[in-house]
């Protein structure tokens, strides 16, 4: 058998090999001119017809969730010259609020499908990252298995927490850069991934710690693991954050992003509640992903075999399934950012288990079918009641009116085209209900600290022309909320009801 022919100083074949009287600028020149690595193309073809796939249900509906309304009726009055943490108020960071606001501005704010589009995008680049750090460590065979199991499991969830486009799908793709990067020792472009996932969701921050151990754990180049990495590492991580909270206010940010939420942040006596839904949504996302996770299990079982499970991927695990447990509520969209590592240490654990490949391929691809006719056919019924709730305002005020809805569906706002009365869109901000905690620690004085002086303030300076009381039941009803029952009860009177929904109007004698 003929011997290959040799390629000196790395040269491309066909190409003269570079001098190093440059310092390295003929190699630099090479690389640009080899032929595109066809590998990437075929890949990113095939990949990017699969996320659109995946997502394909997220197109059907005008909204997903609640998130994806807030974030809606946030982008309309940041346009129409809101505030971001003053008269415009999220515990959330603010890039997808922005985000939303600027596809808004490009494409109008009638419907969703620029940001669906952008998710789908999202989800592309997150799934190349995996394939690019797979195949960097295992081979192509590796790299293609990570970039397409990431996209077919990541609608492994409940279609709500899976195909809207909110904050867990926009920070995922910071997270898996934050570690591609600092595979690569990167650690400038490290910090900034890091603080681009924090500022698109908090526990994104939690990718600081794979970063900080592969810095710990590097052996190369001393100026590529020491002071100076450290100080690029923390630039990058720290600048960013810094620069936001200057634009937007340091004291409202730290305020709303941080020291604001405590109690919403706490389960304390809902522990019950919470964790049946943690483990509730930790079964969903195992059983969707068991080619990953069986592999994994049987690798560490057997002995000699664990070492094929490097460190850094576990320490990313852990420090994402921290993320997914701050707070305490455990909705499915916490665990998103599960996904990326629990893949990647899957296709470790597959190369040492060859007869599983194609059972854990065929087992992922039906799983990943099963979810998306999920998403075909999940029930409407909110979204169903939002649009006759939303109808109803339409008919009852013009354009020029403002609404209050107290509720948990602030995409009522949105559906309709009326402004809000009030910059808190959720009842949970003057009463601390999540529905993460079943209903505990729900009234006035666990409200977000000033709320209700605020809230005052508002109606006092211009009263709701139009109030509904979307409670149906709730622990934050009007007749459990007295601040709001004395406002009711003094300028207003019921004129419809719409699905349990009470529509209050204003009194004559009042506008």
């Amino acid at each position: 058998m003929p011997s290959a022919p040799k390629i000196t100083s790395g040269a491309p074949a066909g190409l003269p090999a570079p001098c190093d009287e440059d310092g390295g600028g003929a190699r630099r020149r090479a690389r640009w001119l080899r032929p595109p690595d066809r590998y990437w193309l075929r890949l990113a073809a095939v990949l990017a017809v699969l996320a659109t796939l995946v997502r394909a249900p997220s197109f059907l509906r005008p909204v997903w969730n609640p998130d994806e309304g807030y974030l809606a009726v946030q982008a309309r009055m940041l346009a129409h010259g809101g505030v971001l943490y003053d008269t415009v108020v999220d515990r959330k960071p603010p890039l997808l609020p922005w985000l939303y606001e600027g596809l808004f501005a490009v494409f109008g704010d009638a419907s969703l499908w620029p940001l669906r589009a952008a998710a789908v995008v999202a989800q592309l680049g997150t799934a190349l990252l995996l394939a690019s750090i797979a195949r960097r460590r295992w081979g192509n065979r590796a790299g293609a298995a990570a970039g397409a199991g990431y996209l077919l499991l990541s609608i492994g969830l409940a279609p709500e927490d899976t195909q809207a486009a909110s904050f867990g799908v926009f920070m995922v793709p910071w997270t898996v850069l934050a570690f591609w990067a600092a595979d690569r020792r990167r650690w400038a472009l490290a910090g900034l991934a890091v603080a681009g996932a924090a500022l698109t969701k908090q526990t994104g921050g939690a990718a600081l710690l794979p970063v900080l151990w592969m810095l710990g754990n590097a052996r190369r180049a001393p100026e590529q693991t020491g002071g100076i990495a450290v100080l690029r590492l923390l630039a990058g991580c720290a600048l960013p954050v810094a620069a936001v909270a200057v634009l937007t206010g340091p004291s409202r940010f730290l305020f709303w992003t941080v020291t604001g939420s405590g109690s919403y942040a706490s389960a304390s006596g809902a522990w019950g509640v919470a964790l049946g839904r943690g483990l509730g949504n930790a079964g969903i996302l195992a059983a969707a992903g068991a080619a990953f996770v069986v592999p994994t299990v049987l690798t560490l079982a057997r002995r000699g075999s664990a070492e094929r499970l490097p460190a850094d991927l576990w320490v990313w695990l852990g420090a994402s399934a921290l993320g997914a447990a701050f707070g305490f509520q455990f909705y499915g969209h916490y665990f998103l950012q599960l996904i990326p590592p629990l893949v990647l240490v899957g296709v470790a654990a597959l190369r040492g288990l060859p007869r599983w490949w194609p059972a854990a391929t065929a087992w992922t691809v039906l799983a990943s079918a099963a979810f998306a006719v999920w998403g075909l056919t999940a029930p409407r019924t909110e979204l169903d009641h939002a649009d006759a709730v939303a109808a109803a305002v339409r008919a009852r005020t013009g354009p020029g009116d403002t609404v209050l809805v107290w509720g948990m569906h602030p995409e009522q706002y949105w559906l309709a085209g009326r402004a809000p009365a009030s910059r808190y869109l959720t009842a949970g901000f003057l009463t601390n209900f999540s529905g993460g905690r079943g209903g505990v620690r729900v009234g006035e004085e666990y409200a977000v600290p000033g709320a209700w002086r605020t809230f005052g303030e508002e109606a006092a300076l211009r009263p709701a022309d139009l109030i509904v009381d979307d409670s149906r039941g709730a622990p934050y009803s009007p007749a459990l909320t007295p601040t709001l029952k004395r406002m009711l009860d003094a300028g207003y009177r019921p004129v419809d009801t719409v699905g349990g929904a009470v529509l209050y109007a204003r009194a004559p004698a009042l506008r």
